[in-house]
């Protein structure tokens, strides 16, 4: 069953623990452009999924997220984005669920459906800083470098949201198991 009534495109993100999240809120409060800054802090695992598919999507999402147990990520090295900066996510058990999500949807929807971006290999991160200017970026990359000690975070459910252009707009939170 399609959604043809919405083709907005589909976001799905990684939610971490709540002291997670809002450490990486207040970085991004206080790093990314006031203008821009219409989300809280994410981990995109897929950018642009097809809107008319929601129904589909929402069901291999339910189905992974039941079978997967949350699991510990590695959070604070730093990665360069050229006019941002960013805090690498880094797991094994985030990129199984990866994998394993994008041989569904690949499945599912069929290769073409799945955009570029959508179906490389994740380089999971979070973006606390985007479209400055280069010296700015890696001004902020040495200094986060310097300040921000890699933390354990807790990979805890995830996120499906419509994109509209600005805001998102949250659809469904689907929670790993316990």
């Amino acid at each position: 069953m399609t959604d043809r009534a919405d083709a907005r495109p589909l976001v799905v993100t990684l939610a971490l623990d709540e002291q997670s999240q809002q450490r990486l809120d207040g970085l991004r409060r206080a790093h990314f452009p006031a203008d821009r800054n219409h989300l809280p802090a994410h981990v995109t695992f897929f950018h642009a999924l097809p809107g008319a598919e929601a129904q589909r999507v929402q069901e291999v999402l339910a189905e992974r997220a039941a079978a997967t147990p949350a699991f510990g990520a590695r959070v604070g090295e730093v990665m360069r984005l050229g006019r941002g900066t960013a805090l690498k996510v880094v797991s094994r058990e985030l990129d199984a669920l990866h994998a394993q999500l994008l041989s569904r949807l690949r499945s599912e929807l069929g290769d073409d459906a799945l955009t570029a971006q959508d179906r490389h290999r994740l380089r999971a991160h979070v973006t606390v800083q985007n479209k400055v200017d280069p010296a700015r970026a890696r001004a902020l990359a040495d200094r986060l470098e310097v300040e921000v000690a890699p933390w354990h975070a807790r990979a805890a459910a995830l996120e499906l949201w419509r994109y509209d252009g600005g805001p998102w707009e949250p659809v469904r939170t689907l929670p790993l198991s316990p």
